[in-house]
């Protein structure tokens, strides 16, 4: 039996399977040591802040080592599985992806987490967040005095134990570093000892929140002794803590940066739609729409399609950095769904070229795979307006938050049977309320009224498809 060498193993990296994605959570593990993998297998699912991957690997050979074990997050770039390639011998094994982080000067510079580190809450870039099991590569160098104490306390000669890094992700110790905490110091209270913002900040109460000490008080302790925070505890029986993770992360993030970024006006109408759902009705019936998804929000996408055509500007979004308003000639209709991993915003590219038979295909697809927790990354980049249909719940109408990079969200509410002035007489109609939320930046209330109005004059008469159109 021939000895496998280092040579013959090479590492698989964790890619980025989306733009601008940092970290990816192991979802699943379709492969154990020992197992044959060949190119293009299968080898586990990953889960991204925006959705859940399959990552083959891009060669053949035997499973060495899986790094780590599901249900832990790893950054991007980093090693997640070793694999011995036949006939690699003598080729150089990949350099290990995980890099200490940056320190002002080599002295200080910490040595790598030694264990695993499960998912964190907080979005970003992670630079060296994850902790993983030892395993070859180079090692973190003691200075020579440095060594020479420690394995003098050690009693193993020239072996030395190195104190590993205190766990916390790069935004929480720059927390640290600007409160002046030193992060060794602090009893973590997050998962498998992960320091939390709320450690940190407990940590620099005693020396920035306390009343100054009288002049006859002894001298307060340094910064590096502060009292360590307690570990949070709670009652199970009356509390569960879900840690937020993935899409709910990132959704929660994005909906923050958006919120206090643009400013928001909702405005709102309450619409006839009886010969909207008649249509619906007669669509189904129709043999070129067989197969296909029909549903109100087929037409009131196609509605609101049609508003933009009538009025482009709205179709638009806001250039920070370069302080301008970049009106888009295309659109990527986002609709909102909720799956078991959170709410995330898949979009119909080019939705303004479809047909309706291409547009009822293309949302049946969308709602499909959403359900299937397989949208990938690029279904949810590039949005430019977006359709949120709370009225699924039973819910009348809200008022939409903007998601980050479009200019206008459609809110429809649930469609009911009620009294309605229809010509000239009062009688059950099916109404229904639309919200429209848009970024005032660079939509004025005329343009958003208009907008709105469009819509909803659309779904009250959808003849209108034919003569706006």
């Amino acid at each position: 039996m021939t000895t496998m060498t280092e040579a013959s193993v090479r590492e698989f990296k964790m890619p980025d399977v989306g733009e601008g994605l940092t970290e990816a959570e192991i979802l699943k593990w379709y492969v154990q040591p020992g197992d044959t993998v060949t190119d293009g297998q299968v080898v586990c699912e990953v889960e991204t802040a925006k959705a859940a991957v399959e990552l083959p690997i891009p060669y053949d050979g035997v499973v060495h080592e899986l790094h780590f074990p599901e249900g832990t997050t790893v950054d991007v770039g980093t090693s997640i599985i070793a694999v011995a390639v036949a006939g690699a011998g003598g080729a150089a094994p990949e350099a290990p992806a995980e890099q200490p982080e940056a320190a002002p000067a080599p002295a200080k510079e910490e040595p790598k987490p030694e264990g695993r580190q499960p998912v964190l809450v907080g979005y970003g870039v992670a630079t060296s967040s994850t902790r993983r099991r030892p395993r070859k590569g180079p090692e973190v160098r003691v200075p020579a005095p440095a060594q020479a104490i420690q394995a003098e306390l050690n009693g193993h000669g020239g072996a030395v134990a190195v104190k590993p890094r205190p766990l916390a992700k790069p935004p929480v110790r720059k927390l640290a570093k600007d409160l002046g905490v030193d992060l060794a110091a602090i009893i973590p209270s997050g998962p498998d000892g992960i320091i939390t913002r709320e450690d940190v900040h407990a940590a620099a109460t005693p020396r920035t929140a306390e009343p100054a000490a009288p002049v006859t008080a002894a001298p307060a302790a340094p910064a590096t002794a502060a009292a360590p925070a307690p570990v949070a505890s709670y009652d199970t029986a009356r509390e569960t803590r879900i840690p937020v993770k993935g899409v709910r992360k990132a959704t929660a993030q994005a909906m923050v940066g958006s919120a206090f970024t643009a400013p928001h006006v909702t405005e709102f109408v309450t619409v006839d739609v009886t010969r909207t759902l008649k249509l619906v009705e007669e669509l189904k019936q129709d043999n070129e729409m067989q197969g296909l998804r029909i549903n109100p929000l087929l037409l009131i996408a196609k509605a609101l399609l049609v508003a933009i055509k009538r009025n482009p500007d709205i179709n638009a979004s806001w250039d920070e950095a370069n302080q301008e308003i970049v009106v888009k000639h295309y659109v990527n209709l986002g609709i909102a769904a909720a799956t078991p991993r959170g709410l995330i915003v898949p979009n119909i590219k080019d939705a303004h070229a479809k047909t309706l038979p291409q547009l009822a295909e293309a949302l049946g697809e969308l709602v499909t795979t959403a359900r299937e927790g397989k949208t990938s990354p690029a279904a949810m980049q590039g949005g430019t307006v977006t359709i949120t249909n709370v009225g699924v719940f039973g819910v009348d109408t809200g008022t939409p938050i903007l998601n980050p990079g479009e200019s206008a969200i459609l809110a429809v509410g649930a469609i009911k049977l009620q009294p309605w002035v229809h010509k000239g007489k009062v009688k059950p109609r099916q109404v229904t309320t639309l919200a429209l939320s848009f970024d005032h930046r660079l939509v004025d209330g005329e343009l958003g009224s208009k907008v709105l109005a469009d819509v909803a004059a659309i779904l009250e008469q959808p003849k209108r498809l034919i003569t706006w159109a």
